[in-house]
């Protein structure tokens, strides 16, 4: 029988459009069906979620791909920069968050259903279910990626020396948080011997 659960969550991040900078905040509520026996494996999915909430987005920059000069100012100023292939509007924000909180837990639980609302749009609430059409999300991208990244590469080229940079993206495996399906085996393959016997 599977266990469905709910959960809000709160970020912070800010949104470039329509040659604007604004700040906001997201009020999130997820409904996930829960797909694994294991406690361990559904703690760190949910460890997963609040990691990339309140690590990875918190304090980013919602900016839509074709946006490069502000994408590399941003970048270049060691921004955390989230690349969307539309505008950051909240329901194209949501889509997003379903889908790529989806990737990264990996089956153990499920988004079924997503309501984001936050204070741009004047608190009115988006909701989208699994069912639902991802639109421009359905296209390969970094949110059908099952890391922390929240953006693809960016190649930038310098018109006076024609070199070419690659940003960063946060792209961090789940293993640098202890944050893997498995535990690691400590177990040593050495062996000590304790003894009593004393050389005279």
């Amino acid at each position: 029988m599977t266990t469905r659960i709910e959960r809000d969550f709160t970020f912070q991040a800010g949104v470039y459009f329509k040659d604007q900078f604004l700040m906001n905040v997201y009020d999130i509520v997820l409904y996930m069906d829960v797909e694994t026996e294991s406690i361990r494996e559904q703690n760190i999915a949910m460890e997963r979620i609040k990691h990339f909430l309140n690590e990875c987005l918190e304090n980013s920059i919602f900016v839509q791909h074709t946006e490069h000069k502000i994408i590399e100012k941003y970048a270049s100023c060691g921004f955390k920069v989230c690349t969307l292939p539309e505008e950051p509007y909240d329901q194209i924000i949501t889509m997003l968050l379903l889908t790529k909180l989806n990737s990264i837990t990996e089956g153990r639980l499920v988004i079924t259903d997503i309501t984001v609302g936050s204070r741009i749009s004047d608190q009115v609430k988006f909701s989208c279910d699994i069912e639902s059409p991802r639109g421009p999300f359905e296209s390969t991208g970094w949110w059908l990626d099952c890391n922390t990244s929240i953006s693809d590469p960016v190649k930038t080229t310098s018109k006076k020396d024609k070199i070419v940079k690659l940003f960063k993206t946060g792209n961090t495996d789940w293993a640098d948080y202890n944050l893997v399906w498995k535990e690691k085996d400590f177990t040593s393959k050495s062996e000590i011997v304790f003894t009593t016997d004393q050389d005279k």
